[in-house]
Formats: C-alpha cells, structure tokens, sequence
C-alpha cells in the first residue's frame, strides 16, 4: 500500500471513529459531571498506557507534555473538552458537531491574529459563510432555548483552535497533549461528582458506563491517533475533508438512535457550513496539487 492510500485509510478510520463520540456519550445516560470524569479518565489512562508501550518497545521518546508551549495548548485542550460534553448536553447534537466544525476558520483567524498569517481571499469568503451558518444554528438555539449549549459548543471550538494556534506556533511534536490534557476535565469533573456526593444530592450517575468508558478508552485515542498520523501521508486539506465525517455522520448516528431530529435552521446552518467547507477543502486541494506539480514541470 503506498502512502497515499495508507492516509486514506487512516484518516477514514480516524473521522469514522470520531464520529461515534457523541452517541457513545449520550448512551451513557449519565449525568454531566460524573460523565465527564469517567470519559476523561479512561482517555488518560489509554494515553498513559500507550505513552508506556512506545517508550518501553518504539524507537521514538514521546514525550507527554512539550514544554510551555504544551502546557499551555493542554490548558485549552482540557477546558475545551469540558466546554463540549456541556455542549453535549444542553443542545442538540447537530448543533454542537456543526458548530464545532468552525475550528479551522478560528484557526485561520488566531494565525492571522498573532502568527501574521494573511489568509487568502477564498478562506475569507469561507470563513464569512461560515460565520452564516452558525448564526443560523445559534439563532435557532435562542428559539429553541438552548442557547448556553450552543456558546459552550462555539467556546469549545475557540479553545481548540487556540491550541492549534499554539501547537504551529511552537512547531514541536504535540500528539499526546489532547490525550494527557484529559486529567484537567477528569479532575474537575470528579470534584463536582464528589461534592454532590457528599452535599446528598446526587454523586456519580452513569446508568451504562461501559458506553462511555468505550468512548474514552478506545475510540477517543484511536480518532485522536489516525488524524494526527494521517498528514505524514496526506496534505492538511485532505485530513479536513475527513474531519467533516464527524460533522455529516454524528446527527445521523444520534438521529438513528435516539429520533432526533435538527430543527430546519440548524440544518440550513449545517449545510451552509459543510458545503462551505468542503468547497474551501477541495479548492485548497487543488492548489496543492498544482504546487507539486510545479518542481516536476
């Protein structure tokens, strides 16, 4: 298999898994806090396992947590993850995977802010249509009066574009830094799960908790692990289209699942943003093709 089709591969495993996120929390039929430990917490360990693992048998020495620069991408990366499972449950999925799906214009926003990355006329265009989309969606969470589930979701994307941010600006290897940044959410969670324990209003609630412990320990770190490898294989354009397999599959998973069904402005917002960001993928696709092609000509 050539390196193209190996990312390929990867990357359609990573947003195929990536997918199954939000389904798998919500089958947990949990509460928030208690929910958000146990999730955070299996994702910590896998990652401290398989942290061990490449150490003891890999050739590489990777290292948990890179520096500042990793610190201070983790503190994002751990108060985003909070953001979004509060997403999760105060609005409805598509909201949440849609709006979320905003990380990359955050991102080329925050470049152009403090990296001096002028971005180009077409990520503009996108980033305009996309700011219509999630008006869209975000108006339709006023109405629907889910409007706090809808800006923890815009926060959360914020977040992880601000880790992207600080992730290019400090150019080191930062791939168990989401993994590890779990103990931030794990922490907070337990406390609040533990203080409702003892207060006798409630404590830890998961009526299934191998769904969630499903998500954290396997699929998390395996979607985490797939789209972080699969641009040593693919251009950053082509990995996004497969991020978008969240954003497209997520609702329908839930909508399978669960019966339910996006309002008519959360899908009109939804599809504004996908198309928008296919069309601004494909386009960014083609450029680089042109631009290898360019030595060989």
């Amino acid at each position: 298999m050539d390196n193209h089709k190996k990312g390929l591969v990867l990357t359609t495993i990573g947003g195929l898994a990536l997918s199954f996120d939000v389904p798998l929390v919500r089958l947990g039929h949990g509460e928030l806090w208690s929910t958000l430990a146990l999730r955070s917490v299996t994702t910590f360990a896998a990652a401290i396992v398989l942290w061990l693992l490449l150490r003891r048998f890999g050739s590489a020495r990777p290292v948990l947590v890179p520096g500042r620069a990793g610190l201070a991408a983790g503190l994002c990366y751990g108060i985003s993850t909070i953001a979004f499972l509060g997403a999760v449950f105060n609005t409805a999925t598509a909201n949440v995977v849609f709006i979320v799906a905003f990380t990359p214009m955050f991102a080329a926003l925050l470049g152009w802010l403090f990296l001096k990355e002028r971005p180009s006329p077409s990520t503009l265009l996108t980033m305009l249509a996309m700011l219509a989309g999630v008006g869209l969606i975000v108006s339709g969470g006023l109405a629907g009066g889910h409007l706090l589930g809808d800006i923890l979701a815009a926060t959360a994307s914020l977040l992880l574009a601000l880790a992207i941010t600080i992730g290019r600006a400090a150019r080191i290897d930062m791939g168990f830094v989401p993994l590890v940044a779990t103990i931030i959410p794990a922490l907070i969670g337990l406390s609040f799960a533990g203080a409702s324990f003892w207060a006798g209003t409630g404590g830890f609630s998961v009526a299934d908790p191998f769904w969630v412990m499903l998500d954290g320990a396997v699929i998390m770190p395996l979607a985490f692990w797939c789209l972080a490898t699969g641009p040593k294989y693919l251009s950053g354009p082509e990995v996004g289209m497969f991020y978008l397999l969240e954003t497209i599959l997520a609702p329908i998973w839930v909508w399978l699942i669960f019966s339910e069904i996006p309002s008519s402005r959360t899908l009109l917002g939804g599809a504004i943003l996908v198309l928008a960001l296919i069309g601004y993928s494909l386009r960014q696709m083609r450029r680089v093709e042109r631009l290898r092609a360019q030595p060989a000509a």
